[in-house]
């Protein structure tokens, strides 16, 4: 189960950003432009696919949810309750 990881990692890389000023929560996100399908596929349903970004300080994916009183950034689960994350790619080694 270690190719998941490193495929979504790697699809992430490929994947567009599109920065975005969000008034309701107050920062600037880079909402992924176009999710890619391996996310898409293991994503529990009932979130928002349409808002999702990366959270730089863990790596995992977070989609934006919007109800009557607030909008806020919660992290993207898998059907099993999972949240999904990208690998970090591992430094190279140093020559000498």
């Amino acid at each position: 189960m270690k190719t998941l990881p490193l495929f979504l990692g790697a699809a992430f890389l490929l994947a567009a950003c599109e920065p975005v000023n969000d008034d309701a929560t107050g920062s600037d996100i880079a909402f992924i432009a176009e999710l890619p399908e391996g996310v898409r596929a293991i994503a529990a349903t009932n979130q928002n696919l349409e808002a999702v970004a990366v959270d730089p300080v863990d790596n995992c994916y977070v989609y934006q949810h919007r109800n009557a009183v607030e909008t806020t950034l919660l992290p993207l689960r898998t059907r099993e309750g999972r949240p999904i994350c990208i690998q970090k790619p591992e430094p190279a080694p140093e020559e000498t």
